[in-house]
């Protein structure tokens, strides 16, 4: 009995100690080696795991930023939308190369088709996010471009950047926006658009992605773009084109100058954050009256 007791334990000392060699084996062979700039660049991001680098997290980003800076020795096209230039900054220093300075961005919603502009034709009950309504109706307005308003990019956002404006229907867009781009993704009909915030925190757009001909667009929202043109002529800096009868705004080109903003007939372009315009002087207007110098009326009276 003891024998067969002993004959047990060798046996399975045997095989364990077989197993562990082959385990050990198979290990070095399939050995993965991480880089130890990883976790250094890793930390040195936000830990927001918002997906706006464009990776699955910001591991994954630390990974895509450390072997970028190894094998191209440069970071350009790799950005973090949270951190932005100062993050982006710190991991050049940390990898030893130079970040590139970008603009910072915002989430712009490119729709305002308000009650007052784009009156409702129909009562819409049923399903409340925007991606199933888009594939069942065009909208209550009419408009098969305009926003739905049931807020899939709000439930998207989670830096609390984004709501729905129970007055207009519309989500506004607040200054704790990163520019993530999840409420891009997330609108089915491609109406928010991240766009630079511009100097001073100005911007020029067309707020309109309606792709109709000027009649029926205008026939569902007063302030549709119609695809007139006259934007476009009146640029002096080539920043506007037109494709599928909508005026689309390069901010990359655009100077802020705000012609195509008075140009436009239906009011499509909207400006932000600029100061009130100074009224025009009306005809006979802003001109001083002529007072009568003592000289005349001296001759008036030496006259009569």
């Amino acid at each position: 009995m003891n024998d067969v007791v002993i004959y047990a334990v060798v046996s399975l000392s045997v095989i364990g100690v077989a197993s562990a060699v082959i385990l050990y084996f198979v290990a070095q062979k399939f050995k993965v080696f991480e880089d130890p700039a990883i976790d250094v660049v890793e930390k040195a991001l936000p830990g927001a795991n918002c997906g706006g680098c464009g990776y699955a997290g910001c591991r994954a980003f630390a990974e895509a930023l450390v072997r970028s800076g190894k094998e191209k020795q440069t970071l350009e096209g790799l950005n973090c939308p949270v951190g932005g230039n100062p993050v982006m900054a710190e991991i050049a220093r940390i990898l030893g190369l130079e970040a590139e300075e970008k603009e910072p961005q915002i989430a712009v919603v490119r729709c305002n088709g308000t009650p007052a502009n784009a009156p409702h034709k129909v009562a819409f009950e049923g399903a409340t996010t925007c991606y199933f309504a888009h594939s069942l109706f065009a909208g209550e307005s009419g408009c098969p471009y305009g926003c739905l308003g049931l807020g899939d990019c709000v439930a998207a956002c989670i830096f609390d950047a984004i709501h729905m404006d129970p007055e207009t229907g519309l989500p506004v867009v607040n200054d704790k926006c990163v520019a993530c781009g999840a409420c891009v993704d997330a609108c089915p009909r491609n109406i928010i658009e991240l766009r630079n915030k511009g100097k001073k925190d100005r911007r020029i757009y067309v707020c309109c992605v309606n792709q109709e001909k000027g009649g029926p667009a205008r026939k569902n929202c007063s302030v549709a773009c119609i695809g007139c043109g006259k934007c476009v002529k009146v640029c002096p800096f080539d920043a506007i084109t037109m494709e599928n009868n909508l005026a689309y705004i390069d901010f990359e080109k655009c100077k802020l100058c705000r012609k195509c903003v008075e140009e436009c007939p239906t009011g499509a372009i909207l400006e932000i954050n600029f100061p009130p315009r100074k009224a025009a002087a009306q005809p006979g207007e802003g001109k001083p009256e002529k007072v009568p110098s003592e000289g005349v009326e001296k001759n008036e009276n030496s006259n009569a």
